[in-house]
Order: C-alpha cells, then sequence, then structure tokens
C-alpha cells in the first residue's frame, strides 16, 4: 500500500527524492574524493622509510626547490657537521635545482636532483625506493648521461613527443643522453624530475658548496626525536640563532604526513557538514510531502479506520512511506556518489600524478543507505502521528 501511495503520487514523490538524493550523493562522492586525495597528497613524499630526517634552509621553500629563496644556505660543512652527531648514520648532500630542459624543439622548467657518487648514491636509490622501467640507473662515470622520471616517458610533460633511452635532452643548453626512465612511483616529484650525478650537475648550475637539503639517515628508528633535537641543537649553534628564531627547517616524514593529515582532516569534516546540510534540507522535504499527504488522504483514513485499522497500522503505513522514500533516495543517491568518487579519484591521480586506489567503500554505502532510510522515518514521524489520530467520523464527513 504504501509502495502504491507513493507511485500514484508520480512527481510529487520524485520531487522529494531529490533532496535526499542531492544530499547523499554529496556525502557518499566528497567523503570518498577526500579519502582520495588524502592518499593521492601523501604519495607525493615518496619516501619509504621513516628513519630519514630533512634538514633545510628557511625560506619561501613552497615557491621552488628545496633551499631557494634563503637567505643563508646550508653547505656541506653543515653536512659534515651532522654526520658527526653519535645518533646520525649518514648525512647526504642533496640538491634540487631548477634548469631549463629541451627536447623535440621545445622547452620545459623543471627539477633537476644529483645522484651522490659511490655508496650515498645506492642509500639515494634506495630510501626513495628508486628502479628504472627502461634502460639503467646512473653509475660514476655517467659525467654526460642522465636518467628521467616515469612522466618523460609516458605523458611527455609538454615536449609532444615520449622521451626514450638513447634520446638526446638539452639541460641549461648542454647535451645530455638519456639511459634509464624510471618506473612510475606516482609522486608529482619523482615522475617529474631529471637525475644527474652530483659533479654534473654542480659544473651545470654553479652552485658550489651551498645545499639544497641534507637527508640525514637515523641510526635507529627510536632515536628520530633525539636526532631531531640534536639537529637543531646543533644548527642553532653553527647560525648563531636563537631558539624560536631558527632560519632552517628539521622535519621527519611522520611529522610532515601528520600535519598534512591534518589540514585534509578539517577540508573532510568541512565539507561533511556541507553535505549533511544537504540530507537535513531532504528530510524537510519528505516532511512537507508527507504532511500534505496526510491533509490529502483525510478520507481515505477515515475509510480505513471505519473498517477497523488500528491507529497503529495507520502510522505503521504512513512511516514506512516515508522510510521509503528516503531508503530509495539513498540509493539513487549512493550510487551518482560512488561513481563520482571513482571517476573524481581517477582525475585527482591525473592531476598530480598519483597511484590511489580506487575502491569502492561499501562501509560508507551501508552507512549512507541506513541513514537515509533513518531520516526518512524520522521525518515522516510527526505526519504519521497526525494520521493515527483521525477521527473516522470527522475525516469522512471532510
Amino acid at each position: 500500500m504504501a509502495f502504491r501511495n507513493l507511485k500514484k503520487r508520480g512527481l510529487r514523490s520524485w520531487l522529494t527524492l531529490l533532496g535526499i538524493v542531492i544530499g547523499v550523493t554529496a556525502v557518499v562522492s566528497l567523503i570518498s574524493l577526500g579519502t582520495g586525495l588524502q592518499i593521492a597528497i601523501t604519495s607525493q613524499f615518496g619516501i619509504s622509510s621513516t628513519e630519514v630526517i630533512t634538514v633545510q634552509a628557511g625560506g619561501i621553500n613552497f615557491a621552488g626547490p628545496p633551499g631557494s629563496a634563503v637567505s643563508k644556505p646550508l653547505t656541506i660543512d653543515d653536512v659534515k657537521a651532522i654526520e658527526r652527531l653519535g645518533t646520525v648514520k649518514r648525512a647526504i648532500r642533496r640538491n634540487i635545482p631548477t634548469g631549463k630542459i629541451e627536447f623535440n624543439n621545445k622547452v620545459i622548467f623543471g627539477f633537476v636532483a644529483n645522484i651522490p657518487p659511490g655508496e650515498e648514491g645506492e642509500i639515494v636509490y634506495d630510501i626513495f625506493q628508486l628502479k628504472t622501467l627502461k634502460g639503467r640507473l646512473l653509475g660514476d662515470r655517467d659525467k654526460k648521461n642522465i636518467v628521467v622520471g616515469y612522466n618523460f616517458y609516458a605523458n611527455k610533460v609538454g615536449f609532444d613527443k615520449k622521451v626514450e633511452v638513447g634520446d638526446k635532452i638539452l639541460i641549461q643548453d648542454k647535451n645530455f643522453k638519456v639511459i634509464g626512465i624510471m618506473k612510475k612511483k606516482g609522486s608529482f616529484i619523482f615522475d617529474n624530475i631529471v637525475f644527474m650525478n652530483s659533479e654534473s650537475l654542480e659544473e651545470l648550475m654553479g652552485y658550489g658548496d651551498e645545499v639544497g637539503l641534507i637527508a640525514v639517515i637515523v641510526k635507529d628508528k627510536s632515536l628520530m626525536e633525539k636526532a631531531k633535537k640534536e639537529i637543531e641543537d646543533l644548527l642553532r649553534k653553527r647560525r648563531k640563532v636563537k631558539k624560536g628564531e631558527e632560519d632552517f627547517e628539521v622535519s621527519t616524514p611522520e611529522a610532515a604526513l601528520d600535519t598534512v593529515n591534518d589540514i585534509l582532516r578539517g577540508v573532510q569534516i568541512f565539507v561533511a557538514i556541507i553535505a549533511f546540510i544537504s540530507v537535513f534540507v531532504g528530510a524537510i522535504g519528505i516532511t512537507n510531502t508527507m504532511t500534505a499527504s496526510v491533509l490529502e488522504r483525510k478520507k481515505e483514513i477515515g475509510i480505513m479506520k471505519a473498517v477497523g485499522a488500528k491507529n497503529s497500522q495507520i502510522f505503521s503505513q504512513f512511516l514506512i512511506e516515508s522510510g521509503f522514500l528516503g531508503l530509495v533516495g539513498g540509493i539513487i543517491g549512493a550510487i551518482f556518489g560512488t561513481l563520482i568518487g571513482i571517476f573524481g579519484t581517477h582525475a585527482i591521480n591525473n592531476l598530480v600524478g598519483a597511484t590511489a586506489n580506487i575502491e569502492i567503500n561499501f562501509a560508507l554505502i551501508f552507512a549512507a543507505l541506513t541513514g537515509s532510510f533513518l531520516i526518512g522515518a524520522v521525518a515522516g514521524i510527526i505526519p504519521a502521528m497526525n494520521a493515527a489520530k483521525q477521527n473516522p467520523v470527522e475525516a469522512l464527513r471532510e
């Protein structure tokens, strides 16, 4: 009977559903997109080991490569001093300047990273889990050779042509041969970078003793916080700055990820509030529809009660109708929300070059369907109570 009554009202039922559909679509899609965005952004860090501390000079680092736009850069002496600390296993110099890169008569500006010689180079490859899709990694003798990130091969990065092993690329107007293409990392940084031996990059860019950042490998994971404090104390002394006035930054991957996750969590809470407002508006729509339905069906209610229908049966019928409206709206909304979440996550992956898994969150869908049914049922309680209280004689007279 509930289903027949909803079907009979046709357009009004569909318009009532629309509010719940929009609300549930917003909830499911925004939470799915928020999760996908979080995975995509955290994957940009590209560091697999939590035993690495990053040290860099303070400055406008978001506007350029690490160590850029700083008044007092780090130096090789800082690297050596940090490596002498008892908690530190190895301190590795990293320079990632921006350079002019030319290929296929097209010019772009991108990051060029140094690969240290000997054992340090192997450590860098291991820390960042860098492996080649084609060709090989750089060795100490590869003075005129480079290895490029995955996007140079897969996405052309503005060259309108794939970069292949054996191709020649101009960097700062000097010729280099591509000997390897990196496997996809799912990181905007690593998939769009050019790797070059430290000596060749220093000659090319002329940064001398300046250091972009220092990758500090701690002797044991349990010493991370102690090592961080020792490095901060050492650099304050070397750079003659007081606590709270540091012109450098010492960060761990966990701390950086926590900061990013806190920001993303705040964004997710905000969009969830907006989505739940939409659901609330949908609930008001159901209440209005069911209230109007009670007024229109007074005669029907009077006949039902005259032939023996109990108040509880009348109440149940209207409650089921409103709950059914919420459930159907929830199903349609969950379908649309899931599709938006899937396509949206795919778009985010393409935008930032990440590889966040596209998954259907069945727990979220179940929660959305349960919630939409309950919202519909709750929205229909007052109209259902009003219907159950109808006096059959007065209802028939009207």
